[in-house]
């Protein structure tokens, strides 16, 4: 029997947590130096001199710094959780409608709410900040986009030619899966990676610097977007807050990792926003208009949100439980293309790509190896048709895909045209859920895709936090292990049973150990009270 744990008042105290959020962050900064990514490019300041020859080519520093890039990710996460206990963090409103009680109860409510989301806002920024001092970790797409940039800038169409049509694209540090694949992202995001090429002459540490300022700027308008959303469809703005943005797979995987998905969710999330039918009569349609051009932006960096598109005009029509005309429907639709079409075109001519994306969408999945469960459903009935008829793994497995793509289309069109609509950001995250599950390739971040849009419609069940808990912690640990950069002569295979068996015991103490974070797990609760 477990003596009962009483928390001492430093364990409830926030600001504790935030000071343990900033020393992880710190910890994952010093260990990204030594193990991750950075191109040895003639211009990079670093690849040219032995400064940090200690933590990167010699085996002991190497080793250390990939212990701590996995310790610190272990006590990020439990910084988060904790901050979300010390909180005391409920999910919905809780009002239900109008209430009898007093309008200065609700006022007083509000103001604590407030409150917790200023705390919540400070953790975010001062994990963020040592992050945007890191090397890229968890993923090294950012050197693609700089090299898809230079293509672009080369007068070359990214849709059609792959970063290695031109020549020395390997210094730049873009992954060789990319090398005659087309870009899978939209025309707006391409003049922002041609923009950051010009400003910084492909110089690694200069590129990182100003690409991860813009995405910056993209959490600023997710973390301004998100507790607003939530309070207009019933959710609580501050767990919500918690739940997306201060979440560890945000910092490590947007900021630390240096990914244009922030921009995509800033614009996704801040168009609907606007999208309100609620808004005063002098200023709705300026502000309808101003929601579907920023939607239209996000499709434009990643065109995957055009799935949100049909839902988004929805907004403007669904009552509860009311059957809505196909007629009504169309109208909206219709406009909202228009619009959303006119700025694309806008991006299109710019750029001279016109509409090379939509191709480009279709095929750029090819280039990574199918490990989501979807993509190895597709390579095992393609292997066991081989295997019966000899008819080659690659077209059934691409068939199969191509129903994945099918599914999508068939939900996303289901969801939309149903004579009793459910909520249109509900809807939203179902169809854009179903295009991450029938996807052949998966990353980690593709779970900060769907989040928001669950988290703001307050769709949340106590099963669902301890799976996300559970989720989290696994998903940074892989990304530890995935993607190591270590030099050549380092054997790469000890690093990642050590990291990946030091990430399983962090895990497991989390869970069953720590007499705090266990507490967020239900099936340890009588382990805690017993």
């Amino acid at each position: 029997m477990l003596k009962r744990f009483v928390p001492s008042r430093i364990d409830t105290d926030p600001g504790h947590h935030i000071r343990m959020g900033v020393v992880a962050a710190v910890i994952i900064m010093i260990a990204s130096w030594g193990v991750g990514w950075l191109p040895q490019a003639q211009n990079s300041w670093f690849a040219g001199t032995t400064i940090l020859n200690p933590l990167r080519v010699w085996t002991p520093g190497v080793t250390v710094c990939a212990v701590f890039l996995v310790v610190g990710g272990l006590l990020l996460v439990r910084s988060w959780i904790r901050l979300g206990q010390a909180l005391q963090l409920p999910f919905t409103t809780g009002s239900g409608g109008p209430s009898v009680s007093s309008v200065k109860e609700s006022a007083r409510k509000h103001r604590i709410n407030d409150s917790k989301l200023s705390v919540i806002n400070r953790a975010i920024w001062w994990w963020a900040a040592p992050l945007t001092l890191a090397f890229p970790i968890m993923s090294r797409d950012v050197f693609s986009y700089l090299a898809q940039g230079r293509v672009l800038h080369a007068g070359l169409d990214p849709y059609g030619e792959g970063v290695s049509s031109l020549p020395g694209w390997f210094m730049i540090g873009a992954d060789s899966l990319w090398a005659q694949s087309p870009s899978p992202y939209g025309p707006a995001f391409l003049l922002v990676s041609q923009f950051v090429w010009f400003i910084t002459d492909g110089g690694p540490e200069w590129s990182i610097l100003l690409f991860r300022l813009m995405f910056l700027g993209g959490m600023a308008m997710c973390m301004w977007a998100i507790p607003r959303l939530a309070r207009r469809f019933g959710a609580r703005g501050d767990w919500a807050q918690w739940i997306v943005i201060a979440n560890p797979l945000f910092c490590l995987y947007m900021i630390a990792g240096a990914h244009n998905d922030t921009l995509m969710l800033g614009l996704l999330l801040t168009g609907l926003y606007f999208i309100n039918p609620s808004w005063p009569q002098h200023a709705r349609r300026r502000r309808i208009l101003l929601g579907f051009v920023l939607l239209a932006g996000s499709i434009a960096i990643k065109p995957l949100t055009v799935l949100v598109l049909p839902f988004a005009g929805l907004l403007l029509l669904w009552k509860p439980g009311v059957r809505m005309s196909y007629r009504v429907r169309i109208k909206v639709w219709t406009k909202s293309v228009v619009v959303v079409g006119g700025v694309l075109l806008v991006f299109g001519a710019i750029t001279g790509l016109w509409f090379g994306w939509i191709e480009a969408m279709t095929t750029s999945g090819s280039a990574a190896f199918p490990y989501a469960p979807f993509g190895l459903l597709g390579l095992g009935i393609g292997w066991l048709v081989d295997v019966l008829f000899s008819s080659g793994i690659d077209p059934v497995a691409q068939t199969v895909y191509a129903l994945g793509t099918v599914a999508i289309a068939v939900v996303t069109a289901w969801l939309a045209l149903k004579p009793r609509p459910m909520r249109p950001v509900l809807s939203a995250a179902l169809a854009l859920a179903t295009a991450v599950l029938v996807a052949q390739v998966f990353q980690p971040w593709y779970i900060l895709w769907v989040l928001p849009l669950f988290a703001i419609v307050g769709v949340w069940r106590g099963w669902a936090s301890t799976l996300l808990y559970l989720l989290v912690t696994v998903l940074v640990v892989v990304g530890v292990v995935d993607q190591l950069a270590v030099s050549q002569w380092i054997p790469i295979l000890p690093l990642r049973l050590l990291t990946a068996g030091i990430g399983l015991i962090g895990l497991i103490v989390l869970m069953f150990f720590d007499p705090l974070t266990r507490r967020a797990f239900p099936q340890t609760k009588k382990t805690v009270d017993a």
